[in-house]
């Protein structure tokens, strides 16, 4: 290297090591002793490894499986589908009770309207074709008249 070139050293850093700050232990309180019968206590067992070590502890006993309960005859979805069948069955019946109903009303709308037709064209023939005679008014009778320049002469 040349003397103008000086190599980039960079600079050191000082080191700072924190050491944690213990906390005072929290005042222990002593836990009541329940005390237990001799036939609840479970079973110690210690098992050796194959390395030499000890392990002990209290023994698992193996969960023994609920006992199936016993089937209904019928299962509930077969029971929910018949439901569900003799509700549609009632809903069926009361629209077929319920169109009958319109159709019937609907029917005797159109005769009172068909018997209100006939009663008053009957009225009006009558009024029409009656055998009176006229009953006022002025009767011209026209097969005489001569019309001059747009003047009617009787």
């Amino acid at each position: 290297m040349y003397p103008e070139q000086t190599p980039h050293v960079p600079a050191q850093r000082a080191v700072e090591v924190h050491q944690p700050t213990p906390y005072p232990p929290a005042a222990i309180q002593p836990t009541p002793v329940v005390p237990v019968l001799p036939d609840t206590v479970p079973a110690v067992a210690s098992i050796v490894l194959p390395d030499g070590r000890v392990v002990t502890g209290y023994a698992i006993n193996p969960a023994h499986p609920e006992a199936p309960t016993a089937k209904p005859a019928v299962s509930r979805t077969a029971v929910n589908v018949a439901l569900g069948g003799v509700g549609f069955l009632a809903v069926c019946g009361g629209l077929i009770l319920l169109t009958s109903f319109i159709a019937a009303l609907t029917a005797f709308i159109t005769q009172l309207i068909t018997l209100a037709a006939v009663i008053f064209g009957g009225w009006i023939a009558v009024q029409i074709f009656s055998a009176n005679g006229h009953r006022g008014g002025t009767t011209v009778n026209i097969r005489k008249a001569v019309i001059k320049r747009n003047h009617f002469h009787g």
